[in-house]
C-alpha cells in the first residue's frame, strides 16, 4: 500500500459512514456469486458471443461461421453462458437457436462496453 492511500493515523473511524454502507451491504454469498458471473464475462470468446447474441438469435453453426471459429469451440462457450443463465435455447426441427436470458445481461455488456469506449 502506498502512503497516499491510507488515512491519517488522527483521522479516525467515520462511524456514520460505516453504518450507513453496512446497512445496505449484501450477504458474502451474494456478492460471491456476483463475482462468479462476472467472471463469465473475463473470456473474449465469451464477450463475442454475447455481442452477437444482443444483435440477433442465433445457431452454433451461424456463429462459429461470424465469429470464424469452430463449433465445438462455440457450443463450449454457450455451455458455460447457459450454466451462468446468460442464454435460453429454442428449438425449431434440428435447430437450436440461443438468444440472451434477459435484458440485464445485454445491459451489462453495453455498460462494459460505454465504459471501454470513455
Amino acid at each position: 500500500m502506498h502512503e497516499h492511500d491510507m488515512c491519517d493515523h488522527d483521522c479516525g473511524i467515520h462511524k456514520d459512514i460505516i453504518d450507513k454502507v453496512s446497512k445496505v451491504m449484501p450477504d458474502e454469498a451474494v456478492l460471491y456469486d456476483a463475482a462468479e458471473l462476472l467472471k463469465v464475462f473475463g473470456d473474449s470468446t465469451r464477450i463475442r458471443i454475447i455481442f452477437v447474441l444482443c444483435q440477433s438469435e442465433m445457431c452454433v453453426c451461424d456463429i462459429a461461421d461470424l465469429l470464424q471459429m469452430t463449433q465445438s469451440a462455440i457450443s463450449h462457450q454457450l455451455r458455460v453462458l447457459k450454466q451462468a443463465r446468460l442464454v435460453n435455447t429454442r428449438r425449431e426441427g434440428k435447430t437450436i437457436y440461443y438468444s440472451l436470458c434477459d435484458a440485464h445481461v445485454q445491459k451489462i455488456f453495453y455498460a462494459a462496453m460505454e465504459h471501454v469506449l470513455e
